[in-house]
């Protein structure tokens, strides 16, 4: 079987499974049809654990969750036609989040490509503006490289999404198989920015002359690999660190210069500290709207050193002073000795005093008025964790929604890649399938899903797949007989017409028992704590649907078109969450 130089003669299918493992992929999440149907069978020869999805969508999400709960790369797979663009969804949340994963489609005959054979459709053009690169590969020689060079390009600068797309002449051809020869040219990294660089010295002069400076930690820092490196530079010059939602455990939430998130559903003084500052410090983030509000008065007063590996995000939506180009984490090794340490505290005293009681958002110790609020609920899963030392070993992944505000706001991250939610495209649907990427990728770990009912009724199906995989993931399921945030946009901006976001939903722990999964219905605050454990501790997967408030909100938040200083509090009618802020 062997050639000469001793590299064997295999077909392209096998050729695409033995180029996985030696990326060390050991897990890849799948569905297989006719275009794909060579691979499938070639699976059998080789050490990878194929994990099968009940819909392509939740392959992409479970090898989006595999990548952010493990930084590694995740692996799917689709065939062609529906099976391809059922995976549309995925590759847009990870290409808007920077998540490095690693699509793969089986395509139709290259002899008859372009003509509308079965279930052909032009993948690579359907993902060009959602993937960072694509390919189309048509001989079986060319596999070994094209994968090779697809996990060096989702990896390297801003990790991001590659779709390869192998039609099936390609996977049934032969030809030598030669790991090492098909190896890319070495990635060029944006040159390395030098204590002398004019960027980084006016750099330095800005952070010398600033009174009033705030960190903006971003999903950089954990992409980077540089949360030690944020901490020291916090602390040597004492400055606040906000955070954005896909930055929550990047920088401890629990650190004295933590401020929490900030934007749209921020923390008031998060938001006013911003509005205040002298100097913005933008640590591996990029502006997007849900963070600046209005930007014509964004930070009006700030000057602004913007840190980002991709140029292009460069005075895209904020124009800055500052920017340096380059990895977050050795851009602040060359900035750390070069800066004298500060110990003028007064600007951490006047931040703290602005939060003044609302800093602890004491709702542990509310008294129970008979209504289960889902702050209640997310804040508790937290301190169960807390109290079993678990913390750092449990990951937090939520769909999309109120609920994932609320959990932004009542749970404590201190550890990256403990918080695993859809930022930038915002999908629902997400939770469940990312959650069963997390639990195969780290599955020493508790793995909770928090989704909203109507979310989770997207990608429901795949609870067979956890029942299949033998999987022991814990379910909440934050049920409040709405498309929640639709329903508070509506009741805020289009006067109550609450068109279309009342939901009709099955029982689900009937549901999960229909899938052998054992669950718990919750509707008091003194069984949550009690029922969490349980689910925790029971070793199998477990479903608890919380029957929370029904028409709570999220506060504060700021309205489409506001400045990020104009929050709307919690209207007086509505149930009592207070905090100091509220009231």
């Amino acid at each position: 079987m062997a050639d000469n130089n001793q590299h064997p003669q295999l077909t392209g299918a096998e050729i695409l499974w033995a180029t996985l493992v030696g990326e060390g992929v050991t897990t890849i999440f799948g569905y297989p049809g006719g275009a794909i149907l060579p691979v499938y069978d070639a699976l059998r020869k080789f050490p990878i654990h194929h994990v099968l999805v009940r819909h392509e969508q939740g392959a992409s999400h479970m090898a989006d969750g595999y990548a952010r709960a493990s930084g590694k790369v995740g692996v799917c797979m689709a065939t062609s036609g529906p099976g391809a663009t059922n995976l549309v969804t995925g590759i847009a949340t990870a290409m808007l989040d920077s998540i490095p994963i690693v699509c793969i489609t089986g395509q139709v005959s290259s002899k008859v490509l372009g003509s509308d054979a079965f279930q052909e459709v032009d993948i690579t053009a359907i993902t060009m503006p959602i993937t960072k690169h694509n390919y189309l590969v048509t001989r079986a020689e060319d596999i070994a490289p094209t994968i090779r060079e697809a996990f060096q390009v989702a990896t390297t600068g801003r990790p991001g999404p590659v779709l390869v797309d192998i039609t099936k002449d390609a996977q049934q051809a032969s030809a030598t198989f030669d790991f090492a020869a098909a190896a890319p040219q070495p990635h060029r990294p944006h040159p390395m920015l030098k204590a002398e660089s004019a960027s980084i010295l006016e750099a330095i002069e800005l952070i010398k002359a600033a009174k009033r400076p705030v960190i903006l930690a971003g999903h950089g820092i954990v992409e980077s690999g540089a949360r030690e490196q944020v901490i020291t530079f916090a602390e040597r010059q004492q400055i606040p660190v906000a955070s954005t939602l896909l930055g929550l455990g990047a920088f401890p939430t629990t650190h004295p210069l933590s401020l929490g998130m900030m934007g749209m559903h921020g923390e008031s003084w998060v938001n006013n500290a911003i509005q205040q500052a002298d100097l913005l410090l933008a640590f591996g983030m990029r502006f997007d709207d849900r963070v600046t509000g209005n930007l014509a008065s964004y930070a009006p007063n700030a000057r602004k050193i913007h840190i980002e590996i991709d140029p292009s995000e460069i005075n895209k939506n904020v124009k800055v002073e500052v920017a340096l180009i380059g990895d977050l984490a050795r851009t602040l090794d060359t900035l750390l000795p070069l800066l004298p340490e500060k110990k003028d505290a007064s600007w951490i005293s006047e931040v703290n005093a602005m939060k003044g009681d609302a800093a602890v958002r004491d709702i542990i110790n509310l008294p129970d008025n008979g209504h289960l609020y889902a702050a209640h609920v997310i804040n508790d899963i937290w301190r169960e964790a807390a109290a079993a030392g678990r913390l750092a070993q449990t990951v937090i992944v939520t769909d999309v929604g109120q609920h994932q505000m609320w959990e932004a706001q009542y749970y404590k991250h201190d550890t990256p890649r403990t918080l695993i939610t859809s930022g930038g495209l915002g999908t629902m649907g997400f939770a469940l399938p990312a959650a069963i990427g997390a639990k195969v990728a780290c599955p020493e770990k508790d793995v909770w899903v928090i989704a909203g009912d109507g979310g989770f009724q997207m990608t429901a199906s795949e609870l067979s797949t956890i029942q299949q995989e033998k999987l022991a993931i814990n379910i909440a399921v934050i049920n409040n007989g709405f498309l929640g945030m639709v329903r508070q946009w509506q009741e805020a901006f289009y006067e109550k017409n609450y068109a279309s976001s009342p939901i009709l939903s099955p029982d689900f722990v009937k549901l999960a028992a229909a899938h052998e999964i054992d669950g718990a219905h919750v509707s008091q605050r003194k069984d949550v704590i009690p029922t969490v454990t349980r689910a925790r501790t029971s070793g199998k997967p477990f479903l608890i649907n919380f029957q929370v408030e029904k028409e709570d909100g999220v506060y504060p938040m700021i309205a489409p078109g506001a400045a990020l200083h104009e929050m709307v509090r919690r209207p007086a009618a509505a149930p009592l969450l207070e905090t100091s802020e509220d009231k």
